[in-house]
């Protein structure tokens, strides 16, 4: 039996093929080696994300994570629930709190979940996996595992909009916040110190429907981490990962700029750090190639 368990809500970006199965691969190795389980929710369904507060309603975007909730805590109500997407997360604890605060959304939640059977009464708590790995695991007991130390890496902690607010990580600034620097630091990398975009927006769902004002915000992410010596991005956020790694060839064209920095997740840097092999981290599935972090991981 694993050290700790918890009920795992993967989201759909994580999904095999998806744009972030690369996450859930490297999570799922760096899992492993920290002798965490991951007991996926049976049948979720998807939070609704941005969808969900344009067009849906309060209701049934609340509904729609009520019923991820209402399966896990039926399962194993013991068991925290835990969420790699920062916007998966982000929905998922909202719908738990304002449930729990709101006694007349509960008993609609509640109405509506009848109809397949299931009932929620807010047993669990939320929490994001950079949580658990903190405050779970520790600083001390992650730093333990390193095998391949990241040496001669310098990276940038880009945290984003999603795990930073309104929730955030419990005793980090949300202005400053430090545990991916602490995190890459651990990892034997170097942090980019003074990395003055590492909380800004990268435009998120912007990226389709306003791609001029999403790649303005990127150019200037991806900028500051060069500015400050950067090899790499590393980011807990899918959308993050994904606007600032895929538009970078579009924002060269517009502004005449030579971008070409791999944008990860800590989960790969981790992985690899724990003795992981690129494909067991999902390396093979960036479209900026991290050429120094697979090296380290094919030596022996």
């Amino acid at each position: 039996m694993a050290k700790k368990e918890y009920m795992f809500y993967p989201g759909c970006s994580s999904e095999r093929l998806a744009s972030a199965s690369n996450y859930e691969i490297s999570a799922q190795a760096m899992c492993d080696v920290l002798d965490i389980r991951l007991n996926e929710i049976p049948d979720w369904n998807c939070c609704g994300a941005s969808i969900g507060y344009a067009v849906g309603g309060e209701l049934p975007r609340l509904a729609l994570s009520a019923r991820n909730l209402a399966i896990a805590e039926r399962e194993h109500p013991e068991q925290d629930i835990v969420a790699t997407c920062a916007a998966c997360w982000l929905a998922t604890r909202e719908a738990r709190d304002r449930l729990e605060e709101d006694g007349v959304l509960m008993r609609e939640a509640n109405e509506a979940l009848a109809e397949a059977g299931l009932k929620y009464e807010a047993k669990q708590r939320v929490r994001h996996m950079v949580e658990v790995l903190i405050e779970d695991v520790g600083y001390e007991e992650l730093g333990r595992h390193v095998k391949k130390p990241l040496s001669g890496i310098k990276i940038a902690g880009y945290v984003g909009c999603q795990t930073n607010r309104p929730f955030g990580i419990e005793g980090e600034s949300f202005e400053n916040p430090k545990y991916l620097d602490k995190l890459v630091e651990i990892m034997g990398a170097e942090p980019v110190e003074k990395y003055d975009k590492k909380v800004a927006c990268c435009g998120g769902a912007l990226g389709f429907s306003e791609p001029e004002k999403s790649q303005a915000l990127i150019k200037d992410i991806v900028e500051a981490a060069y500015d400050g010596g950067a090899d790499m991005i590393v980011t807990p956020c899918p959308m993050c990962q994904l606007n600032v790694e895929i538009y970078q060839n579009q924002i060269n064209k517009k502004y005449r700029t030579k971008f070409e920095i791999p944008v990860l997740y800590y989960s790969q840097i981790m992985g690899v750090a724990y003795g992981k092999t690129s494909k067991e981290v999902g390396l093979d599935g960036q479209i900026i190639r991290a050429r120094k972090l697979e090296e380290l991981a094919e030596k022996g």
